[in-house]
């Protein structure tokens, strides 16, 4: 083998330090093969910083010892590095363990310590080959410019046009089509018409004949919207002692309309014509990328306001939210822009004493569009009631803004804003009624898990540890994780595009924390203690049933 062929004895011995690091626990709960990957990644990521260390010191040109001396040196590394990541090993399933002890999981066998190695190998050599393809390229392009300019220059140029073209092959080539194919996937998915799925009769329902939105082109998320959440008769047995309405559910698809304006006017209409103006209460949500909404976020504030309750949910992709956000994040802002535009230019046309009180809601993606479709100072004169966002993403800026601003002392996983005025946080054991402050007439409330990687990954946990790592730590991360640079945020982000928690941790929400999260928001009148009580089990008594299904490997509860 060439010397330019070897592999780098101090791109190892780092790469084997991360390799280590990856087996610590992170925020969600790892299979062996998604073990495997974070391993490889963070062995190629070490690997690299190794390579490049030891590049820097030679170009400084600063002494080495001698051959004799260092050969030693190196072999002491190696038994060090390799001692490390035997040991690390050997606590991967105590440490995988203490993160599914708090999510109520069972534990672990053991790590599968071959699936992990092999895993980790081929995909530490793939990034090798296309490192040193680069390399390859790099030097041939700056070979072939010195007779013409300056050594230096030409070796700058040949790295820029080997970036250029390397990115242009990933990010217009592979990247591009692999979204492409996954967006006619999705596309043909979501067109898809389910048998047991019937077209609805009631002319209040969407989809029905009466309905201004057709039921094929409402699109398969739209028909689920549209069919599930409890009926009149099923309200009437969950709230005997009162009166009830039969719920109404607004959905327009994408292939509804031909442009998210002309969508939003579509949906407008559509409310009018049900009459949804007329009930006490009206939801915009924002979808997440799919177009899927969370059957808990609406299911229980319709209960709990017995049924008056209209929502309107427009889609706006067919991708899950990390695709989307990807291909076309503006897409969704511009049509939650235009939603919230139509709905509530209306709104504010209405009698204030004869109109709903208004609320917005959305998860994940969708709660990151949802604070984009609108600005505080458009609002300020005729303000609506309140929004409910769970799981915001990182990029999230009012739930940036509020939680570096935080008021001191409290914790970044769940802070306090100026005493909980206007803004407040809720968790799986924290409620937004937590705070003895006055919540004022227009109210902002954040359901969250610490254990949401989606929220908390950020991308300076490369090179520094995050707030919400200090102590006290949320109930559902484990006191384990430890931050280690670079490692960290390949497994936060590990955790964002693959990771999967029972519900009520992670980026699944419970039902019953939706249903503590609307009282307290919209604060529905005629119940008591007890009733609110005896309705908060029957959906904790649902999560529990889907948290077993999901525990058993038999159902997945993500849906994009």
């Amino acid at each position: 083998m060439g010397k330019n062929n070897r592999l780098s004895v101090s791109g190892l011995l780092v790469g084997t330090l991360f390799f280590a690091f990856s087996l610590t626990p992170s925020l969600m709960p790892r299979d062996d093969w998604m073990q495997g990957v974070t391993a490889g990644l963070s062995l190629a990521a070490g690997y690299a910083v190794g390579v490049f260390g030891r590049w820097v010191w030679d170009y400084l040109g600063l002494s080495t010892p001698p051959a004799r001396v260092h050969r030693t040196l190196q072999l002491v590394s190696a038994a060090i590095c390799g001692a490390v990541a035997v040991t690390f090993l050997l606590q991967a399933d105590e440490w995988q363990n203490s993160i599914r002890y708090l999510m109520g999981m069972e534990e672990r066998a053991g790590v599968r310590i071959l699936i992990v190695g092999s895993v980790a190998l081929v995909l530490f050599v793939g990034v090798l080959l296309v490192a040193r393809l680069f390399k390859w390229t790099f030097s041939f392009l700056s070979y072939r410019l010195p007779p013409f300019i300056p050594r230096r220059v030409s070796q700058l140029l040949g790295l820029l046009v080997a970036f250029i073209l390397f990115w242009s092959v990933i990010n217009g080539i592979i990247f591009r089509i692999a979204l492409r194919i996954a967006d006619r996937s999705f596309q043909e998915i979501d067109a898809l018409l389910d048998p047991e799925m019937e077209k609805p009769t009631g002319p209040l329902k969407t989809g029905s004949s009466q309905s201004l939105v057709d039921w094929v082109d409402i699109g398969r998320q739209g028909r689920i919207f549209v069919s599930s959440g409890p009926t009149a008769a099923e309200l009437s047995a969950a709230v005997p002692t009162h009166r009830v309405m039969e719920p109404l559910r607004v959905y327009v698809g994408l292939n509804c309309a031909e442009n998210p304006k002309a969508r939003a006017e579509l949906a407008l209409r559509e409310l009018i014509r049900v009459g949804a103006f007329e009930r006490s209460m009206l939801v915009l949500i924002t979808p997440t990328g799919t177009g899927w909404v969370d059957a808990g976020s609406i299911d229980t504030v319709e209960v709990l306001h017995r049924g008056d309750v209209a929502s309107v949910a427009v889609q706006y992709s067919y991708l899950s939210s990390p695709l989307s956000l990807m291909l076309n994040a503006e897409y969704g802002v511009e049509t939650a822009t235009a939603v919230f535009e139509a709905v509530y230019g209306y709104w504010t046309q209405l009698p204030r004493d004869a109109r709903p009180a208004f609320y917005l809601c959305g998860l994940s993606l969708g709660a990151l569009n949802s604070d984009l479709s609108f600005q505080v100072f458009d609002i300020i004169e005729d303000p609506f009631q309140g929004v409910l966002w769970s799981g915001p993403p990182f990029r999230h800026e009012t739930w940036q803004a509020v939680t570096r601003r935080r008021d001191p002392g409290s914790p970044a996983w769940l802070p306090r804003f100026r005493g909980g005025s206007v803004v407040r946080f809720a968790n799986q054991e924290t409620g937004l009624d937590a705070l003895d402050s006055k919540w004022g007439p227009f109210r902002i409330a954040f359901l969250q898990y610490a254990s949401d990687s989606i929220t908390f990954f950020e991308p300076a946990s490369f090179y520094r540890k995050p707030e919400w790592m200090n102590e006290p730590r949320g109930p559902d991360v484990s006191p384990e994780l430890g931050w280690y640079p670079i490692v960290t945020a390949l497994s936060l982000i590990a955790d964002m595009t693959a990771g999967s928690a029972p519900v009520g941790y992670g980026h699944d929400f419970a039902p019953e924390h939706y249903f503590d999260a609307w009282v307290a928001l919209s604060e529905p009148a005629g119940w008591n203690a007890g009733e609110l009580q005896r309705l908060r089990k029957i959906f904790s008594d649902r999560s529990a049933a889907v948290k077993s299904l999901s525990s058993a490997g038999r159902a997945n509860p993500g849906r994009g």
